[in-house]
């Protein structure tokens, strides 16, 4: 079975369709990131990231509601970017495995940051570690990936908005399926 063939799988599996927020599912919080991606006149590569970057949660099929309590941060951005590795290159996978970190830097450089986050993005930011020291901080800015990792967060934070229509995730099967290629 090809990567994009495993993707769309777990894009159509019963997690995909669970809450993966407040208004959202997990399926619509990639159609939602991606589409600001493009959007924003991204590359393919950060529109395939984008729409990915949270992978790792239905690998691991490790969403909770907000009722339930979070007590393990089971790395989904570590376990979804080595998942995709196997047949995307770097380019894809590096923002994915760096959202994470995005999102501890941004609360640790911009005070209104932290504001901004819903729920279950503060609730899951104190078992990621929180926010970044000062020193990791000015470390992750000189990282190769920081600004592709930092735009995926902001997406990430964007879209979580309940009742949106953006399509079929089939849509980005060729997309998927170029860079797999590549």
């Amino acid at each position: 079975m090809s990567i994009v063939s495993e993707l769309v799988a777990l894009y159509a599996s019963p997690p995909a369709h669970r809450l993966y927020d407040e208004a959202v599912t997990e399926l619509e919080h990639g159609l939602q990131c991606a589409a600001l991606a493009t959007r924003a006149g991204s590359t393919d590569a950060l529109t395939a990231a984008a729409l990915l970057h949270d992978v790792g949660h239905l690998v691991l099929d490790d969403n909770v509601t907000l009722a339930d309590d979070l007590a393990v941060d089971h790395g989904h951005e570590a376990v979804g970017a080595r998942f995709l590795a196997v047949g995307f290159p770097p380019r894809v996978t590096a923002p994915i495995a760096l959202h994470v970190a995005a999102k501890r830097y941004l609360c640790a450089t911009e005070p209104s940051y932290f504001k901004s986050l819903s729920p279950s993005s503060v609730r899951s930011l104190r078992l990621q570690g929180g926010p970044l020291s000062a020193r990791d901080a000015s470390e992750f800015e000189r990282h190769p990936g920081f600004y592709d990792a930092v735009a995926v967060r902001r997406w990430d934070d964007l879209g979580k908005v309940g009742g949106l229509d953006l399509g079929r995730f089939d849509r980005y099967i060729p997309l998927l399926e170029s860079l797999a290629r590549a």
